[in-house]
């Protein structure tokens, strides 16, 4: 009876059931687009900071730089030798470290043995400028004849013509990781895309890993060689990062890496994963308190310091297109509410009739509940449907969002990540762009049901309180 009852109703109705529904959809809607596009920025906010900390990844503890020496520039020295004879090819690297000051590399064992840390890992961060070229030894002329006793003329001062230098200065990152511990690291947000890479027996090895821009730039293929300071190393694998563009050009074995760069048992970097995200904030403070004078940066610190158009469309989905949700979601609410109790209005002679026939109060309530649960059902379909085919709309668009990362005020001005040289470079170099997409979850789906149950659950409790208070009488007096 109640449910003949109540199909029969909502064909009369179908206008009013319609307004009501698209009401609640559109508000339902609008909820899952945010929603999505929250879950988006925030999926493309990590492939940004995987880019730089690597996967698994939770913080990375570095030792900031001190200001140099009174009377050192703390700049780069290239001396080379003056030869004899038209000219002299000269080549020279310079290898320094990047970031900060090195770290003992038994502070990784340190802090591994940290309450509330799974693992940790040392890397070193060098920077190689290599210098190449040649000198021309020029000639010296006077600008004047004759000589001594000539009579005639006089000597100038001599001049020098020809001659010069050129010189190609060419400035490229190399990491050092520990090739035993590989998913941990600079290395672990790379995806070797030729060749291989290095195996655990590997730990002296005179091989390298080459992002793939670097080995477009330089033309090396699997087996190519090169000269770092001297040291041959091959190339045995080219790398592309995960998502952006890679901050690092060569990794090599983390004992080679130091060798390279004098800085036997040091490493700039040491790379922390937590047992529990909960405990990230309380293992940054051990280890802070534990080893003085470090620079503990986690992945939330990193966040915060990223800028551009990710930024700013995060900030407005998470603020703007949050409050619009509420505000829309709630006039839906009100519209639907207002309509059932305006619609219940109409109907006095209807439920005046129905509580002479002997229907109690309570019937009279279900029936007007019922049917804005089944208006709430209908508009939370319709606000599925639309807000999955807005979300798909953006995913298939994918507008691109650029990000910046900027300076956390930690070692190499951000916090110690790979490829960290000084705040110039990482200005340059740590600007990415990534394809923004709004993934629907079943959360998502869920949280929009929800949403439909509720609306119908208030429409119909402000229109059944109101049929609930009419009285036969009512439906007498409206008869003409």
């Amino acid at each position: 009876m109640f449910g003949i009852y109540l199909k029969r109703e909502l064909g009369r109705r179908k206008k009013a059931a319609l307004v009501i529904a698209l009401g609640l959809a559109l508000g339902i809607a609008l909820v899952i687009t945010v929603d999505s596009v929250s879950a988006g920025m925030a999926q493309a906010q990590d492939k940004v900071l995987k880019s730089l900390y690597g996967l698994g990844t939770d913080m990375t503890v570095t030792k900031a730089r001190t200001a140099p020496a009174a009377g050192g520039s703390g700049g780069r020295d290239f001396s080379f030798d003056a030869k004899s004879g038209g000219s002299s090819t000269q080549s020279s690297d310079r290898v320094t470290t990047q970031g900060g000051q090195t770290l003992k590399s038994a502070l990784v064992t340190e802090i591994a043995g940290e309450k509330g840390v799974a693992s940790a890992v040392g890397a070193l961060s060098l920077n190689v400028t290599k210098v190449d070229g040649s000198f021309t030894q020029g000639t010296a002329k006077s600008s004047g004849t004759g000589g001594p006793g000539g009579g005639t003329g006089s000597t100038g001062r001599p001049q020098v013509q020809g001659g010069g230098a050129n010189f190609d200065v060419n400035s490229y990152s190399v990491v050092g990781v520990d090739v035993v511990h590989q998913s941990l690291g600079p290395l672990s947000a790379m995806k070797i895309t030729s060749g291989r890479t290095f195996t655990s027996a590997q730990t002296g090895a005179k091989a390298a890993v080459v992002s793939a821009s670097y080995a477009k730039e330089k033309k090396y293929k699997i087996g190519s060689t090169f000269k770092v300071s001297g040291t041959k190393v091959t190339v045995i694998g080219v790398a592309t990062p995960d998502s952006g563009e890679s901050d690092t050009d060569v990794f090599v074995p983390l004992k080679v890496a130091q060798t390279l760069g004098d800085a036997k048992n040091q490493v700039t970097t040491v790379y922390v994963k937590a047992t529990d995200s909960q405990r990230i904030s309380a293992v940054k403070k051990a280890i802070t308190a534990d080893i003085p004078g470090t620079t503990v940066t986690t992945s939330a610190d990193l966040a915060s310091t990223v800028s551009g158009s990710l930024s700013t469309a995060s900030d407005l989905a998470t603020s703007v297109g949050t409050w619009l949700s509420v505000a829309v979601l709630a006039a839906a609410f009100l519209v639907a509410a207002l309509l059932t109790s305006s619609a219940v209005s109409r109907r006095v002679r209807e439920f005046g009739t129905l509580k002479a026939l002997g229907w109690p109060s309570r019937n009279v309530t279900r029936q007007v509940v019922g049917e804005s649960m089944v208006n709430g059902l209908i508009g939370g379909a319709l606000g599925i449907a639309l807000g999955v085919g807005a979300a798909w709309a953006v995913t298939a668009i994918s507008p691109k969002l650029t990000a910046q990362l900027g300076s956390t005020g930690g070692a190499g001005g951000m916090g110690g990540g790979p490829g960290g040289g000084g705040p110039g470079q990482q200005a340059s170099r740590n600007t990415m762009e990534i394809a923004l997409s709004a993934p629907v979850s079943l959360t998502t789906i869920a949280l929009a049901v929800g949403l439909a149950v509720t609306g119908g659950l208030i429409a119909g409790a402000m229109g059944g309180w109101r049929a609930s208070r009419m009285r036969p009488a009512d439906a007498l007096r409206s008869v003409s």
